[in-house]
């Protein structure tokens, strides 16, 4: 099993930045993709950003591209997503998620594990 736990979310105003992390524990050896979803109240959970095993290769949804930016401690088993120029409808609860493949994956059913999510509120 694995494990997932986000941190890093809060209040900011418009045209901000946080960073969000998400450590990963248990069998980590297990994962492969790691990526990034949000879902704001009402709406469906929706793809954000993943990164390729230990690659470099990285993929966002045109919503955040240019203004978010994923990437991978490998050593720390840790995940960040830096967020910039946020927006009022960034606003979500975000959720990171892991898959036993190394592949590009923006399914929610093509990751197998989940943390609980970290709610970020973006003021106008």
């Amino acid at each position: 099993q694995v494990q997932l736990v986000e941190s890093g979310g809060g209040l900011v105003q418009a045209g901000g930045s946080l960073r969000l992390s998400c450590a990963a524990s248990g069998r980590t050896s297990s994962v492969g993709t790691m990526g990034w979803f949000r879902q704001a109240p009402g709406k469906e959970r929706e793809f954000i950003a993943q990164i390729i095993g230990n690659s470099n290769y990285t993929f966002y949804a045109d919503s955040v591209k240019g203004r978010f930016a994923v990437s991978r401690d490998s050593a720390k088993n840790t995940l960040y997503l830096q967020m910039n120029s946020l927006k009022p409808e960034d606003t979500a609860v975000y959720y990171c998620a892991a898959a036993r493949g190394i592949y590009y994956y923006s399914q929610t059913s093509q990751y197998n594990w989940w943390g609980q999510g970290t709610q970020v509120t973006v003021s106008s």
